[in-house]
């Protein structure tokens, strides 16, 4: 992997920020390091990846982790806010500019404020990477969603993708949307109203030339799909309990649901899973959320290789 001047030193704070030859980049870099699995270890050797984790996490915290320490990188931080002091009420720019004088080389942050990732870049001396901010964005995972499809079928071009579940409090399916906005994709929104894309997405691609349709159930539009991507009721993130309660349960994908799907249909999920996607998929050709999931890893190192200039 050669290291380009379009990474050096950036932050990645929206997957908006990234143009399709970027994407391209990555994807192909991770794609030529799970084929020479090595090839990076221990190349940013000396640095130091602060990791701030304000919310729970267990893939993207631990994918970065082992990332940087791959890399050959000191590893500090926190993963919750228990026990730090933040706990006291230690506001985000002086968490940032503590460990900026302790050498942090870069900061990965995940907070349930959106903004916050863009805050402490605007803060911060050196690169930051947002692990999910709010219900906005996580562009890391958009990414990481981009190269399993790549995985799957060897391109996204021409690909009929769905995406289904909680779409207006998810940061995984916006994300996802705007990165597939640099491609030549059919998008359909799968949600009841409440939980539909949210409208400054919708607008986003229609500037970017996209128009998704949107549907209430699965079932209208199983048999077309190439990727049906699954999302999680995201609890946490709802305002108002009651609304919760009115719309828990309201899909799930399983064998009968997808009676009508093409066999080579692949089923996306960023996980973690409660009731949404059941668990009889996971021995099928459809099942690629495992597949997803390891590739957090290979592409976290390729990102921070190229973001602190540790290609060779």
């Amino acid at each position: 992997m050669k290291p380009s001047a379009d990474f050096l030193g950036r932050d990645v704070v929206s997957v908006r920020d990234f143009k399709r030859e970027h994407l391209d980049l990555i994807l192909q870099s991770v794609d030529s390091l799970e084929k020479h699995p090595g090839s990076l270890d221990g190349v940013l050797g000396g640095k130091l990846a602060v990791l701030l984790f304000f919310e729970p996490s267990t893939r993207t915290y631990s994918t970065f982790q082992i990332a940087a320490e791959k890399l050959g990188m000191k590893v500090s931080g926190f993963a919750g806010t228990s026990g730090t002091s933040v706990s006291k009420g230690e506001t985000l720019n002086d968490t940032v500019k503590m460990f900026e004088g302790y050498g942090a080389d870069c900061f990965v942050i995940r907070h349930p404020r959106m903004g916050a990732a863009r805050f402490a870049a605007e803060v911060s001396g050196v690169p930051v990477i947002n692990a999910g901010d709010g219900s906005r964005e996580h562009p890391t995972q958009a990414m990481v969603d981009l190269y399993a499809i790549k995985k799957a079928f060897g391109k996204i071009d021409g690909l009929k993708v769905g995406m289904l579940g909680d779409l207006r409090y998810g940061r995984t399916s916006s994300s996802l949307a705007y990165a597939l906005s640099n491609y030549d994709v059919d998008l359909t929104f799968i949600a009841p109203d409440a939980l539909q894309m949210r409208p400054e997405v919708g607008q986003f691609l229609k500037q970017r030339g996209m128009t998704p349709k949107k549907e209430s159930a699965l079932k209208a539009v199983a048999g077309k799909l190439d990727v049906l991507y699954v999302t999680r009721i995201q609890k946490e993130r709802i305002p108002d309990p009651t609304e919760f309660e009115r719309v828990k349960g309201m899909y799930e994908v399983n064998l009968e649901a997808l009676r009508e799907a093409k066999p080579s249909l692949k089923v996306l999920h960023p996980l973690p899973r409660v009731d949404e996607l059941a668990t009889e998929l996971d021995a099928t050709n459809y099942a690629q959320y495992f597949v997803q999931a390891a590739g957090g890893l290979p592409l976290r190192m390729v990102l921070m290789s190229l973001i602190l200039g540790g290609g060779k």
